[in-house]
């Protein structure tokens, strides 16, 4: 496996892959901007209204943003890996890295890293931003638990990112990947939540996002939540590779 890690010159090409296609790099500054600005509208408007009137969790409410910047995060994550299954690209890549395993982890290691540090930077501005507008009610940065939420929250955004990638080695598909990543973040964790009381609880948004409360809820807390998120990333992931290994170009 040591000869097949990646290397400076492969993670520098799939560097300047991900910056020359426009979607690919729209999606990580739509993943900043959709975050933060929905943050700041949401707070501007209905911030200062009353106490908990962004939710029963002040510190949950922070990073409302992020429902909707990971949606983004899946479009990063997914296009950058869907790019090499149009129009041949794959092969092309691959003449240049035979190694298909340092090809995959040269990709996932780039999106994966930017997608950490545009997600740091989103977290920081996102709850910085946000509280400006929140007047009374407002959080700092020294209060119990805001900084293992900004952190977390930009954890959160890279796992998502990459349990998109990972699907997406696998299934080929930026559209059907957003079709089953979407309403898993946003309709089923309702329905099983009510339908099974404990089980939503492991689903990957709601796990990963137990980092960006004030109380934990429930068996898992911030750090096992993040952590069940990393295992839904992680099994995708080695899908991915599975596929990528075996499968044509």
């Amino acid at each position: 496996m040591s000869a097949a890690l990646p290397t400076v010159p492969v993670l520098h090409s799939e560097w300047i892959k991900i910056r020359s296609l426009r979607g690919t790099f729209g999606a990580l500054i739509a993943l900043f901007a959709a975050t933060v600005g929905i943050q700041v509208l949401t707070a501007a408007a209905i911030g200062t209204a009353e106490a908990g009137s962004m939710g029963d969790d002040p510190l949950l409410a922070a990073f409302y943003g992020t429902v909707f910047g990971q949606i983004a995060a899946f479009s990063f994550g997914a296009s950058a890996v869907a790019s090499e299954f149009h129009n041949g690209a794959l092969r092309t890549s691959l003449a240049a890295v035979p190694n298909r395993t340092r090809l995959y982890l040269s990709k996932i290691a780039m999106v994966g890293g930017l997608a950490f540090l545009v997600g740091q930077a989103t977290g920081f501005v996102t709850f910085v931003a946000g509280q400006a507008f929140m007047g009374q009610y407002a959080l700092g940065l020294g209060d119990p638990g805001s900084l293992r939420a900004i952190f977390g929250s930009g954890v959160y955004l890279m796992l998502m990112a990459l349990l998109a990638a990972g699907l997406t080695a696998v299934v080929r598909n930026t559209s059907v990947v957003l079709c089953l990543l979407i309403p898993l973040v946003l309709v089923i964790p309702f329905v099983i939540g009510a339908a099974v009381e404990g089980v939503a609880e492991y689903l990957p948004d709601r796990a990963g996002q137990m980092v960006m409360r004030a109380e934990s809820e429930g068996v898992l807390g911030p750090w096992s939540g993040l952590g069940v998120l990393a295992l839904w990333a992680a099994v995708a992931l080695v899908g991915g590779w599975l596929a990528v290994r075996r499968r044509d170009a």
